[in-house]
């Protein structure tokens, strides 16, 4: 499985992205797919995740800004994201579990991307 994300860049603070990713190789039948960031010296958090039956989870600090969605016809995550803060600067990361994996548990996510750069300035 490979992962691509884009759509990152730079906003103001209340502006909006949405970023993409987009996955090739092996579909498997049961996976959970989410987006993480990690912030200069802090560990990479869950941001949000969505299972195959579109299941979603959020993290506290995104819930009602963030939505995670995919499309399976084109094998492509999203995370739209509104009303971003400065504290949402961040690489941001797609990552999926394949599997009987527990979608909210960072260590089983099998595959990753190489990240896209979210920078929000106040």
């Amino acid at each position: 499985v490979q992962l691509v994300e884009s759509g990152g860049g730079s906003v103001q603070a209340g502006g909006s992205l949405r970023l993409s990713c987009a996955a090739s190789g092996y579909t498997y039948s049961r996976y959970c797919m989410g987006w993480f960031r990690q912030a200069p010296g802090k560990e990479r958090e869950k941001v949000a995740t969505i299972d195959n039956d579109g299941t979603t989870s959020y993290a506290d600090s995104v819930k009602g800004r963030f939505t995670i969605s995919k499309d399976n016809a084109k094998n492509t995550l999203y995370l739209e994201m509104n009303s971003l803060k400065p504290e949402d600067t961040a690489m941001y990361y797609c990552a999926e579990c394949v599997g009987a994996c527990s979608c909210g548990v960072q260590v089983e996510y099998s595959y990753w991307g190489q990240g896209t750069q979210v920078t929000v300035s106040s």
